[in-house]
């Protein structure tokens, strides 16, 4: 049985997602940001980063969403949620890698800039600059990166509920969202999903 350390509203959404994509049996962990919970000892113990998601295996604990999206697509082939060549499996993992290294960091600037300053001045100077640096981030994604009705093409993969998922905190950063239309319908598409709509219920 795997286990998935979750908080709403965040990236942990897209291996829930994926999970229920997979037919994978699970259960969920919620942790409450409001109380601080992902610095508590407890859950320090299951993941030392302090940060959603983490999935508990039977190999060991798995944390950071590019690779939890990897071992689900792996570890359940008959959903066919990744490429099986070399190449395709690489493409997948660069555009997954992209929304974790650059999208998910643009939009962390607006509240988590006391990861990076120690200053109101800085803070308020990194929440401006969201909307442009989600936007050209996303503008990217919408004019080369999106190769068809899903991320790699005519095939579903585990990069559309991650893809999915950043991209419902566009309005919310500030977006200009009608420069974006096939991100938007992309979003519409995977919302559609009936694993999806299990995922945010649970997470309701």
């Amino acid at each position: 049985m795997l286990t998935l350390y979750y908080a709403p509203f965040t990236c942990a959404l897209a291996t829930h997602i994926a999970l229920e994509e997979a037919g994978a049996a699970y259960e969920t962990v919620r942790i409450d940001f409001r109380s601080n919970q992902q610095r508590s000892a407890d859950y320090l113990a299951v993941n030392p980063k302090g940060r959603v998601p983490a999935l508990a295996t039977s190999q060991g604990m798995l944390s950071e969403t590019p690779a939890l999206l990897a071992y689900v697509a792996q570890s359940f082939p008959d959903a066919r949620l990744a490429p099986l060549d070399p190449f395709g499996f690489a493409q997948m993992q660069a555009f997954n890698s992209y929304l974790c290294s650059t999208v998910h960091v643009a939009h962390a600037h607006k509240v988590r800039g006391g990861r990076w300053a120690d200053d109101e001045a800085a803070f308020e100077s990194m929440r401006r600059k969201v909307p442009q640096s989600m936007g050209e981030a996303f503008a990217l994604i919408e004019q080369g990166m999106l190769k068809g009705p899903w991320v790699l093409g005519e095939t579903y993969s585990v990069c559309d509920p991650y893809l999915f998922t950043l991209a419902t905190w566009l309005e919310g950063d500030g977006v200009d969202v009608a420069r974006l239309p096939r991100v938007l319908e992309h979003r519409a598409r995977v919302a559609e999903r009936a694993a999806t709509q299990r995922a945010l219920a649970a997470q309701s």
